[in-house]
């Protein structure tokens, strides 16, 4: 008998993996189910990335395998997007390696920097692939709670009343998902001091800064960062181009090297029609992310509001990011008692907090990634509950 390997034991099926073939079943027996649970945006890159992808890919010789450090041209993108909207400077050749989105990313800086047995610290609550790829790699997860009353920020004196002799990593996610906080800028100060002070490895994953935000921060600001921290970004939240899996991360070179030399052993690089159409959608205007990345968001943000207000749900109003982030009444067992009869009865999906942490066990999160129609519709079913 062919056995799975132990590391399989060790972690679930992905929620929204399983959830999404219970709710592809439910469709396919003719019922109209709206999503509001998943983070993929629903409208279409830039015209010009549309075009130039369509124009490079007709180009003979661009089908051939690509440099696994990435193209000269995407690299260079990269950079100017960095010093534009963040004011941070990188050396494109150097510092900044393309990557086929964040849970690449946290892959192979997850290979490259921690040893089986190893220790990393993950938020709670936080995005369930940092435990997830942590467990299958043979690291311990070691949890440093996130809470309400700290606007969902690290408690620097918990964390370091642990031991944190074996501690590789600490992962960060600001604007934090799934909570909306955006991280002060003590905390990115406070981030760095940490890092260099215990020679940790501060990661801070970065797709959402410019979504419902108009002061986009990062890591990399702070005096001293790349001595101590890497960052990922990407271009699924800020550029509609989730499907396309282009991100990046950002490092000093020391850091890039060893990253690519994982990297260089477990894929190549991107079709080159895909990489230059990314380089033009860096290139979209202050107007198209206006439009794209605040003025849609914030009027389907309203029909979400309205539709934690109906479900008696409190939420930060100061949130930004493309989710709604609520504290569910007290009155409901579980969360899941809330968003399992939302789907059954009003064939509405909200995502239960519970996946992302034990801390997020009393909250509910609303993707804004449906048109404000559909959104609005969701109210309408829920409102009819009359819960």
């Amino acid at each position: 008998m062919i056995t799975p390997a132990q590391r399989i034991a060790s972690v679930p099926e992905y929620y929204f993996s399983r959830k999404l073939k219970e709710v592809a079943q439910m469709i396919a027996e003719g019922k109209d189910i709206i999503s509001l649970a998943i983070g993929s945006p629903d409208l279409p890159p830039s015209t010009q990335t549309i075009e130039t992808l369509c124009r490079e890919a007709q180009r003979p010789n661009a089908h051939g395998y690509q440099p696994t450090s990435g193209t000269p041209e995407l690299k260079r993108a990269m950079a100017g997007y960095y010093q534009r909207r963040y004011g941070v400077t990188l050396n494109p050749l150097t510092e900044i390696q393309p990557l086929i989105g964040s849970k690449e990313g946290i892959l192979h800086t997850t290979l490259a920097f921690v040893n089986p047995g190893e220790k990393v610290l993950v938020p709670n609550p936080g995005y369930p692939t940092y435990t997830a790829l942590s467990q299958l790699l043979g690291c311990e997860v070691v949890y440093y709670d996130l809470f309400p009353e700290n606007n969902w920020q690290p408690d620097f004196e918990a964390i370091e009343a642990t031991d944190l002799s074996k501690v590789k990593i600490m992962w960060v996610n600001y604007p934090h998902m799934p909570t909306g906080s955006v991280a002060l800028q003590e905390t990115y100060e406070r981030l760095v001091a940490f890092g260099r002070r215990h020679n940790i490895l501060i990661v801070n994953d970065n797709p959402y800064s410019t979504i419902l935000n108009r002061n986009p921060q990062s890591l990399l600001q702070v005096p001293g960062a790349m001595d101590c921290c890497i960052e990922f970004n990407s271009m699924s939240k800020s550029h509609n181009m989730p499907g396309w899996r282009v991100g990046m991360v950002a490092a000093k070179e020391e850091y890039i090297k060893y990253i690519l030399r994982v990297k260089s052993n477990i894929d190549s690089g991107t079709f080159r029609a895909m990489q230059l159409a990314a380089v033009a959608a860096y290139d979209n205007d202050d107007a198209w992310h206006e439009a794209h990345n605040y003025n849609v968001y914030k009027s389907r943000r309203h029909a979400a509001e309205q539709i934690m207000e109906v479900l008696h749900c409190k939420y930060d109003p100061n949130q930004v990011g493309m989710f709604l982030w609520g504290r569910i009444p007290d009155h409901y067992d579980t969360v899941e008692t809330l968003t399992e009869r939302l789907l059954h009865e009003a064939k509405v999906f909200i995502a239960p907090g519970f996946i992302f942490g034990s801390n997020g066990n009393r909250y509910i999160r609303i993707s804004l990634c449906a048109t404000e129609e559909k959104i609005q519709e969701a109210l309408h079913r829920i409102r009819a509950l009359q819960l």
